[in-house]
């Protein structure tokens, strides 16, 4: 067992898709090293109204990131995703508890 001596959080950011761009300059730039990135659909305060199920597409990127750096990752996000308009999107930071390393194996333990 591995014992990391820094705690984690886990970023979930979820922002309309033509942002991606802005957003990934702004994690190159805040040093994030590696994020994974998935195409989502869903409707909360903005619905279109004009699709079938009133979703719309957005961009979700989830990021774990020292506590220390969580925070500035998070404002760097929503600086480059922000427009000003319904929709434009959420970020969460989580606790992370315990993390594991598929190709070791290794059960990575965060305090």
């Amino acid at each position: 067992m591995q014992t990391c001596a820094m705690k984690m959080r886990k970023i979930t950011a979820i922002f309309q898709e033509s942002m991606l761009k802005k957003v990934e300059a702004a994690l190159c730039d805040a040093g994030v090293a590696g994020f994974t990135l998935t195409s989502v659909a869903g409707c909360g305060e903005y619905k279109n109204f004009y699709g079938q199920d009133q979703t719309s597409c957005h961009a979700r990127i989830e990021i774990f990131i020292e506590k220390n750096k969580a925070e500035t990752v998070a404002q760097s996000i929503v600086a480059a995703a922000h427009i000003g308009l319904e929709g434009d999107g959420i970020v969460a930071i989580s606790p992370v508890e315990t993390l594991y390393r598929i190709r070791t194996k290794s059960k990575i333990t965060v305090s």
